[in-house]
């Protein structure tokens, strides 16, 4: 993707920041953000980012310019868990914003989540037609956030002609920010804290690599119609986090604690049927991912990861 003028909402999070700093190279990339971490912000500009400060719950965009031919999307107020009203307001409000100020765009990308679904059981693949509705205890205010969010991008992508793809991302990790849900449970394993898993069988997901997010972006925004496609966007195995939990012990001798007990923070495995049927495979697996991400954000067990993927014949994590 070369020559093109960028605009990504989120600049520092775990999608955006590393799609934002490998198209930088061949293209004119805008990132907008609270900038909460200067150090990031610093970061993206020396990389030659641009970047500008933008609160979608208070912020317009007014003196930024309109002619962006990509849109990136996955900047998300969450809420703080009691507020519905407030939550769903800033997500729909700054989302509209957003899509009419870039209406002249080739490509709008919104990042949603597999939070939105109505739960089934742990085994069930949630394909793009299933019930929405999702609860998610550990932050009730969230399901709403990107419910409200898709049902804008909807509307508008068709008020405006605008053409527009929703991505649902299960669980997207990697060397970038805290990397991810994997390494926020690996720091609890290496501050001694038990890990909440259920109290039979285990949580499934479909880890994303962020090396795969960045290559499959461009490929999404290609994907982008009128009306807005809807696609699931995570990776191509399915993951047990009990088993996640312990082959990061297994890689790095930290050992895990596991908290069988009534709640566990619930995780979804997709159907990509609808993915993999418009831009393809994923290119990394989990395992090399995870062993990848830990050597690159714990220096300290890089020597011991590699001795363990070379005894497997599964090279190194460099």
């Amino acid at each position: 993707m070369r020559g093109k003028k960028i605009l990504i909402t989120g600049g520092t999070g775990q999608v955006a920041r590393p799609v934002a700093e490998a198209l930088a190279i061949d293209n004119e990339v805008w990132c907008l953000g609270r900038f909460g971490d200067p150090h990031a912000r610093k970061a993206l500009q020396e990389l030659g980012v641009h970047t500008a400060v933008w609160d979608m719950a208070t912020d317009d965009l007014e003196g930024l310019s309109r002619d962006f031919t990509h849109v990136l999307h996955s900047a998300v107020h969450r809420g703080d868990g009691r507020d519905f009203e407030e939550t769903a307001r800033v997500n729909a409000v700054g989302t509209a914003r957003l899509m009419t100020h870039c209406s002249a765009a080739e490509s709008f990308l919104y990042v949603s989540s597999g939070v939105v679904y109505n739960r089934a059981d742990r085994t069930h693949r949630y394909r793009e037609s299933d019930p929405l509705g999702g609860a998610a205890p550990w932050l009730p205010t969230y399901p709403i956030a990107k419910i409200t969010a898709e049902g804008v991008v909807r509307g508008l992508a068709e008020a405006l002609e605008l053409p527009t793809v929703t991505a649902r991302l299960n669980i997207a990790y990697g060397p970038y920010g805290h990397g991810g849900v994997p390494m926020i449970l690996f720091n609890q394993m290496r501050a001694g804290q038990p890990c909440a898993v259920p109290r039979e069988g285990q949580n499934y997901c479909n880890l994303l690599h962020t090396d795969d997010v960045v290559r499959q972006v461009p490929l999404l925004w290609d994907a982008a119609r009128v009306p807005a496609r809807l696609v699931n966007w995570g990776g191509d195995e399915e993951v047990g986090i009990t088993d996640l939990l312990e082959y990061m012990s297994a890689l790095t001798g930290v050992p895990v604690q596991l908290d069988r007990g009534d709640y566990s923070r619930e995780t979804a495995v997709f159907d990509h049927g609808v993915r993999r049927g418009l831009i393809g495979d994923c290119s990394v697996g989990w395992r090399a991912g995870i062993a990848r991400t830990l050597a690159d954000l714990f220096e300290e067990y890089r020597d011991r990861i590699d001795a363990y993927m070379d005894a497997r014949g599964a090279g190194t994590a460099k």
